[in-house]
């Protein structure tokens, strides 16, 4: 059996890898924006424009990264039954039309990552993601309809924890 602190704790060594990964190249980025060779030679040279861009989107995802890792920090597993309504730290069993389960893990942050525990895949999705407002307020033994860019996808939710 799966523990949702093991969950937690593959999803926040995730995101914090990916903090770590960004924040690096975020700092090549503003450096290379800056550096001596990125003067523009002629007035139609963008490099620099181009380079600053890139810095400044790369730090806003290193905050973006930063906001998603203090909140899986400060997240508080809760134990839920299947009479509970799904929330956020729910770890939710679902079966889709083909009979096939999945987990899904309910977060604050961190909505579609995928984190492997024990051998079994389990996806974060956050209350924002269709999936999440799905099934957030459900029980097990529902069933849902979510519409997707391929079509509509029944699910029924098989256990909740």
């Amino acid at each position: 059996m799966i523990r949702k602190a093991d969950v937690l704790a593959a999803l926040r060594a995730r995101v914090e890898a990916d903090l770590v990964a960004v924040t690096a190249s975020q700092r090549d980025a503003q450096a290379g924006a800056t550096h001596e060779e990125a003067k523009p030679e002629h007035d139609k040279d963008t490099r620099a424009t181009e380079a600053s861009y890139l810095a400044r989107g790369l730090a806003e995802r290193v905050a973006q990264l930063g906001a998603a890792a203090s909140a899986l920090a400060n997240m508080v597993v809760k134990s839920f039954a299947d009479q509970d309504p799904i929330a956020v730290s729910a770890l939710v069993t679902v079966e889709d039309a083909d009979g096939v389960d999945k987990l899904y893990f309910i977060a604050p942050s961190g909505g579609g990552l995928k984190v492997t525990v024990g051998g079994v895949e389990v996806s974060a999705v956050t209350t924002e993601s269709p999936m999440g407002r799905g099934l957030v307020g459900k029980h097990a033994d529902d069933e849902l309809e979510l519409r997707t860019p391929d079509g509509v996808r029944s699910l029924t939710i098989v256990a909740v924890r």
